[in-house]
């Protein structure tokens, strides 16, 4: 067919690049499915695409300078210079920032917040048939979370993230996700069920449950122990290994949900809980629900509870009105602790927060020494740790590897994608068909590299 003097092969072809959280992940494998079947054709190759898309995050300052290189980077493939005929920023920054984004790209044609995304491919028709309007599309409207089962998965095949909840309801004093997402809203049961029903069919073994904040599952539906009764559904799925939950509410954790942990089979023994902080009056200003000695008193429940659980967690340093003293306290607690895993952030004071017009905002210089020393910290307690790992057998998946790596990636069940370290596999001397992607294995490890750890083939693994 022929647009705008441009000749265009049929299907019309479409690239996106996603960036953010593993939720945004989910949402671009779900619009890429939905357009796949109105009949695009998704492509790598941007040059070659009549149709770019970005899905942004906005959670950050930093995310957004990201987004904002990533439009650059695309705007150039843009007619007259290239071939595309339609931008498209989609996601969390617009949501909060769609006529800035308009005005700023001439070269965007529409921007369409979280929302909105079902529109997308009705947009990419009107401006494939001549439509010259620029369009701005943030519908502010709570909407229930539907089912997302049908995905052109962006993952390997043999995991996947699973997305149980939308928004938040938590209003931590430094988060925009409220303002931008919305309440919490729980995914029905039935369409998680569903849902991870054809993951499984599709090869995944390995199920991660996201959401802002999975502890409060069910809560708004009404439904006590909500989370753990989740649990026990999936659990009992054919074809199933693991299972893995992410981005735990400390507040909401219950005894319920532990025992879930516990007891279940395919549950795997690793527990992903942002603490943001251990002072008390730091904490009240985060607006966390929490103080230090209920933290204390429920990671000490799970590690008595949890035969050799694997914990992770997040910080923040340098918040409002942290005094040295009270940095020194987090220090001290992440130094006697010993955490499995530990992602920190320097605070960064978001445009809408109540935390960005709080007193005593601290330099960013002494932010970002803070974090420095902290993660300083971390890197030893995480090497220490690895090292202990040695002599150890476990199970791990084979994750894609570039042919060219001597090592082959692999994770363990104490090893999340895309956060986590990884245990590497010398590719020389294994057989062809264990160094495929998915393949389960058991392995002995035999020393570590810094974070990761190294290991030899002990046996091949049956997954379940």
């Amino acid at each position: 067919m022929k647009k705008n003097n441009i000749s265009y092969e049929s299907p019309v072809l479409v690239g996106m690049i996603s960036l953010g959280c593993p939720k945004n992940l989910v949402e671009s494998e779900t619009l890429l499915a939905q357009l796949a079947q109105a009949g695009f054709v998704v492509t790598g190759d941007y040059p070659q695409a009549d149709v770019l898309i970005v899905n942004t995050c906005g959670f950050l300052r930093s995310a957004q300078v990201e987004s904002a290189e990533v439009i650059d980077e695309l705007a150039e493939y843009k007619f007259p210079r290239g071939r595309c005929r339609c931008l498209v920023v989609m996601g969390c920054w617009p949501q909060i920032a769609g006529k800035e984004i308009l005005g700023r790209w001439k070269t965007v044609d529409a921007v369409v917040g979280v929302n909105d995304r079902g529109r997308i491919g009705q947009i990419i028709m009107e401006k494939m048939a001549g439509e010259k309007k620029r369009i701005t599309l943030v519908d502010s409207k709570c909407l229930p979370l539907a089912g997302e089962g049908e995905r052109l998965r962006l993952t390997p095949r043999h995991w996947c993230y699973l997305r149980i909840s939308e928004g938040c309801s938590q209003r931590c004093s430094f988060c925009s996700i409220p303002s931008i997402r919305g309440t919490y809203r729980s995914k029905p049961v039935s369409a998680i069920v569903d849902e991870a029903k054809i993951m499984i069919a599709d090869g995944v073994k390995e199920i991660i449950l996201i959401g802002q904040e999975t502890t409060n599952y069910g809560n708004d539906l009404g439904e006590k122990n909500g989370l753990s009764k989740l649990l026990a559904r999936l659990n009992k799925l054919s074809g199933i290994d693991w299972i893995r939950l992410m981005y735990t509410y400390p507040a909401n954790f219950t005894d319920a949900t532990i025992r879930a942990i516990a007891d279940l089979e395919h549950v795997v023994k690793y527990v992903d809980i942002p603490l943001q902080h251990i002072n008390d009056r730091i904490l009240k200003r985060m607006g966390r629900r929490i103080d230090r000695a209920t933290t204390e008193k429920l990671l000490e429940k799970l590690l008595r509870q949890i035969p050799d659980l694997a914990i992770r967690t997040t910080l923040i340093v340098g918040f409002p009105g942290e005094t040295d003293k009270e940095f020194q306290e987090l220090f001290d607690f992440v130094r006697d602790f010993e955490f499995d895993a530990l992602g920190a952030f320097a605070y960064s004071p978001e445009p809408g927060t109540r935390a960005a017009y709080l007193s005593g905002q601290v330099p960013e210089q002494i932010r970002l020494q803070r974090l420095d020393r902290l993660m300083k910290l971390q890197r030893r307690i995480a090497y220490a740790k690895a090292r202990q790992f040695i002599g150890r057998k476990f199970d791990v998946y084979i994750e894609p590897t570039p042919p060219a790596k001597k090592m082959l990636a692999a994770r363990g069940s104490r090893q999340a994608p895309q956060v986590d370290p990884v245990t590497l596999i010398r590719r020389q001397g294994l057989l062809a068909k264990y160094a495929t992607p998915g393949m389960k294995l058991t392995v002995q490890c035999t020393a570590s590299r810094g974070y990761d750890l190294i290991a030899r083939l002990d046996k091949p693994a049956v997954a379940h």
